[in-house]
C-alpha cells in the first residue's frame, strides 16, 4: 500500500507562485507514475502533470511553461512548482500514483486559490 499526503496549497495573488509537495509512504518501490490533477467546482477533473519512474515528465497544455513537476527520491517527495498563477488555476490539487498491476492511489488534496 501507498499513502500520499499533499501540502503547500494556499491563497496567492495572480502572477504569484506556490510549490506543492506530495510525500509518499509505504511500498514506494511499487510506484511507477506519480502526478498531480486538479478539480475545480463545476469543472471536469484535469490532469496537471505526471512524472514516471524513469524521470520523464509531461504537463497539461494549460500549465505548460508555468508549472513544473519534479521529484526528490531521497525524500520520497514529488513537487509541483507553480509560477505565473492565474485565477483559473484555482482548484483542489490532488497527488496520485499508479503502482504495479495498475493499482491507483490518491491523496486528500490541497486547496489552491488564486485571487485576481
Amino acid at each position: 500500500q501507498v499513502q500520499l499526503v499533499e501540502s503547500g496549497g494556499g491563497l496567492v495573488q495572480a502572477g504569484g507562485s506556490l510549490r506543492l509537495s506530495c510525500v509518499a509512504s509505504g511500498i514506494i518501490s511499487s510506484i511507477n507514475v506519480t502526478g498531480w490533477y486538479r478539480q475545480a467546482p463545476g469543472k471536469q477533473r484535469e490532469v496537471v502533470a505526471r512524472i514516471s519512474k524513469d524521470g520523464s515528465t509531461n504537463h497539461g497544455e494549460s500549465v505548460k511553461g508555468r508549472f513544473t513537476i519534479s521529484r526528490d527520491s531521497a525524500k520520497n517527495t514529488v513537487y509541483l512548482q507553480m509560477n505565473s498563477l492565474k485565477p483559473e488555476d484555482t482548484a483542489v490539487y490532488y497527488c496520485d500514483a499508479w503502482g504495479n498491476g495498475g493499482t491507483y492511489y490518491a491523496g486528500q488534496g490541497t486547496q489552491v486559490t488564486v485571487s485576481s
